[in-house]
């Protein structure tokens, strides 16, 4: 059974807030979005460890090229492992993203995230895939992803990042 739902407006449009497909026991998540900034400054801030750190909010470790191995520590105690699969600097990042049994992933999690750059005008168009997903976690993680690339274009555009959904809100009156 094949299921494509969209998450909320326009499916898969560029900025929009997603597109998630199910296919069985398998799901993918696709967004677009564009940024006004060039190509190389979008590869940065998607592949160098600092400026992870802070839009993504994890400690990454990694070998820039394909075969190379990755590691990624979230705050919240996930930690995540892969390989990177191919490495084309400014156009295209894939990586394993591999998690073990735990409390909210009882199988654990094996997917692979990709991130195609192509340079647009006036900006970068950033398609993100994430695929190899069970249903429950590519349900939760549309979620987080939209988030998460929200905080990806304020961190290029110099402004304030929106807080996470799920963690503390420092800027919010409790």
């Amino acid at each position: 059974m094949s299921d494509t739902a969209t998450l909320t407006g326009e499916a898969g449009s560029v900025g929009g807030p997603g597109l998630l497909q199910v296919e069985d026991e398998n799901a993918s998540i696709l967004f677009r979005r564009w940024l006004r900034h060039p190509i190389d400054e979008v590869w940065s801030a998607l592949t160098d460890p600092e400026k992870i750190q802070s839009w993504f909010m994890a400690k990454v470790s990694r070998e820039d090229r394909a075969g190379g191995r990755l590691e990624m520590e979230h705050p919240n105690g996930v930690h995540a492992t892969g390989r990177v699969l191919e490495w084309r600097p400014p156009r295209t990042y894939e990586y394993e993203w591999t998690l073990p049994p735990g409390p909210n992933q009882p199988n654990g999690e094996a997917s692979v995230v990709r991130w195609d750059l192509s340079p647009s005008e006036g900006g970068t168009l950033v398609v993100l895939t994430h695929r190899k997903l069970t249903r429950p976690t590519a349900e939760t993680f549309a979620r987080g992803l939209r988030v998460f690339l929200d905080r990806l274009a304020a961190s290029l555009d110099g402004t304030p990042m929106p807080d996470p959904p799920w963690g503390p809100r420092p800027n919010r009156p409790n």
